[in-house]
């Protein structure tokens, strides 16, 4: 505990809402550029997803887990964003003490199922590239589903732990947090009884939800490396790198940015880093995400083309 909280570790009347601190003076210019990226978000995976859903050229494991993805990554955003435009129009920016678990509860049960989502994808490339004949035998459609909502429901139960844990922490005076939103990490930094349990799930968390799904992703890719590398053709080597390149770069991009927002170092970031950190996971790679698929993918491209032709006609 604390010793500058002389209650840390006894009943205590508990708070019921947090001082939002991340707000710079510049909140016009926060609400115009989270609006944008809330609204680039929010058209790119609906667009992913109605692509997904409407062409039967999408009706593949690849892109069914694409469409999920694209959930997903509508939820982050979703979680975070609203209540930051809402409180980048007010000169204290707040939140309640449940809206904040609550946030914090749907935002790790969206890093826990992505975790899982993005190896299960990396199986899929690998099914597709390494065993060609038995990939609609091994990714039948009731086996994505059953896949899919495995990913969803890993996710929840490792939610339920972090949030269970930080719902039995103090908070003393004022309850300040240094950040625009609220996660798991400026919780347990404003907190002031024992943060020790929550901690160690913190790490736990880490090796199970975060490091083994990409160490199975990395060996997913090791295996596809050696298939492609020994093909004897060039165009074949090259179309089976493009149908797996687009998966590696999100792949890349949200581990490293999750492996910073959640494994910091003991003396931790400054407020600015930290936000900008979180930020960039919670909020930017949902946007990235559907740019790097469509921009890497003829058959999206296709798909839109199509989609677009369409809705043109009379």
């Amino acid at each position: 505990p604390d010793p500058a909280c002389p209650t840390a570790g006894m009943n205590q009347t508990q708070v019921t809402e947090f001082v939002l601190l991340g707000f710079s003076h510049s909140r016009p210019f926060l609400f115009a550029l989270f609006l944008a990226i809330y609204l680039a978000t929010l058209l790119g995976n609906s667009a992913i997803l109605s692509l997904v859903s409407l062409d039967p050229h999408l009706h593949s494991p690849m892109y069914f887990f694409l469409g999920h993805l694209s959930c997903l990554d509508l939820c982050y955003s979703s979680v975070t964003v609203p209540k930051i435009l809402a409180n980048a129009l007010h000169s204290r920016a707040t939140i309640s003490y449940r809206g904040c678990l609550v946030q914090m509860f749907l935002l790790m049960w969206c890093a826990g199922a992505e975790c899982a989502l993005l190896a299960l994808m990396a199986y899929d490339r690998f099914a597709a590239v390494c065993q060609p004949l038995r990939y609609c035998q091994a990714l039948r459609r009731s086996t994505c589903a059953a896949a899919a909502a495995g990913c969803w429901l890993w996710g929840l139960l490792d939610s339920a732990v972090h949030t269970l844990l930080a719902a039995r922490l103090s908070f003393c005076g004022a309850a300040r947090l240094q950040h625009i939103f609220c996660d798991v990490p400026p919780l347990l930094g404003a907190a002031c009884s024992d943060t020790r349990p929550n901690q160690l799930a913190l790490h736990v968390s880490s090796i199970f939800v975060g490091l083994s799904p990409f160490l199975l992703v990395v060996i997913s890719y090791l295996c596809i490396l050696a298939t492609v590398l020994g093909m004897p053709l060039a165009t074949s080597r090259r179309k089976a790198f493009s149908t797996c390149s687009a998966h590696l770069i999100v792949v890349t991009l949200y581990f490293v940015a999750a492996n910073l927002n959640y494994n910091r170092p003991s003396s931790g970031y400054s407020p600015a880093a930290d936000t900008l950190v979180s930020v960039l996971y919670c909020i930017i790679i949902p946007m990235l995400n559907p740019l790097v698929y469509s921009l890497r993918n003829r058959e999206v491209w296709g798909a839109l083309r199509k989609a677009v032709r369409v809705g043109a006609t009379p």
